[in-house]
């Protein structure tokens, strides 16, 4: 696969994801890189904004095995892992994989479950691996978490820690659709589509497995000219020096959003990064990083507006 075959089919994946979710290109977009770059994704958005369905569309068009947890206070890790089962029948004991060990995992309402369960999540999410009773086990090298969590409830939630928010490339909201988009969604359930089940919306797979790890390799040999990886560092830096921030951007943060701009350029069809890649990822890649004085929390400081006065204030290179 070349990179005109790959923006073919990155055109082709955003046409089928708009029969199923409609205004969310840029968002579907963003997932998509993501999975190109190896990364993982956090996806906030108030109830009945279509994450799941989001998630569920790509897992179709991609090809790949596809599972979903639903976090609640009492799931263990164990649960969402595996572990060890006594079989009567056969006076032995069984291994029993959790639903963890698939492709792509649709992790509902994350902040639900508690920092225990979260921890058991964080080694797979790294390593792409998983320890059952002292055993090591691999994980599928796509493994890809999409993860969800509500931004307007708070009772009975668990906020997730800095450690493992960092974990996560992006972090993409979910908004409500533009009026025009919202009322095709009417229409259509008016006539009796039911646009809730990608099933049966006759989406067609865009992409296999293997297409999927050509994909990631093509993103590797993006190249960034000096300047660029300069502008990346500067916009770190600055996120690191702002009077309002208490903790800035990590390098864990600089490298994602380097590796989220290779594979945003090669879903582009292009082999290098240009400064809207860059201008464009920002606030998905870091806004979730960033952790504010009380002071800045006080005055209603928000990532958004941190990025932006940053990017005003980081000169762009020719």
């Amino acid at each position: 696969m070349n990179r005109d075959e790959l923006r073919t089919i990155h055109d082709s994946f955003l046409t089928q994801v708009s029969r199923a979710v409609l205004g969310q290109d840029k968002a579907a977009h963003n997932l998509l890189a993501t999975v190109v770059a190896g990364g993982h994704v956090l996806l906030e958005g108030v109830p009945g904004t279509a994450k799941t369905l989001l998630v569920r569309s790509l897992a179709m068009l991609l090809g790949g095995k596809f599972k979903r947890i639903q976090f609640t206070p009492d799931l263990m890790p164990a649960d969402m892992i595996g572990t060890r089962v006594f079989n009567l029948k056969e006076s032995a004991f069984e291994m029993y994989f959790g639903p963890i060990f698939t492709d792509f995992l649709l992790a509902d309402e994350i902040n639900r479950t508690p920092p225990k369960t979260q921890a058991a999540l964080l080694e797979a999410m790294q390593e792409r691996a998983a320890t059952i009773d002292g055993t090591r086990y691999d994980i599928s090298p796509l493994f890809t978490v999409f993860a969800t969590q509500n931004p307007i409830e708070y009772e009975g939630t668990y906020p997730l820690p800095e450690a493992q928010l960092d974990r996560f490339m992006l972090k993409v909201y979910i908004g409500y659709p533009e009026p025009e988009k919202e009322l095709q969604m009417l229409t259509a359930y008016n006539e009796g589509r039911e646009l809730a089940d990608p099933h049966t919306l006759g989406l067609k797979q865009v992409m296999d497995s293997d297409q999927l790890l050509q994909a990631r390799k093509l993103a590797d040999e993006v190249t960034a000219e000096q300047g660029v990886i300069e502008y990346i560092l500067n916009i770190i830096s600055a996120t690191r020096s702002d009077d309002s921030v208490r903790l800035g951007a990590s390098p864990r943060a600089a490298v994602a959003l380097l590796k989220a701009c290779k594979a945003s350029a090669a879903l582009a069809g292009r082999d290098y990064i240009n400064p809207d890649d860059v201008k464009s990822l920002a606030l998905p890649v870091l806004g979730h990083r960033i952790v504010f004085t009380p002071d800045a929390e006080i005055e209603g400081m928000s990532a958004d507006q941190l990025i932006e006065k940053v990017l005003d204030r980081t000169e762009v290179p020719r």
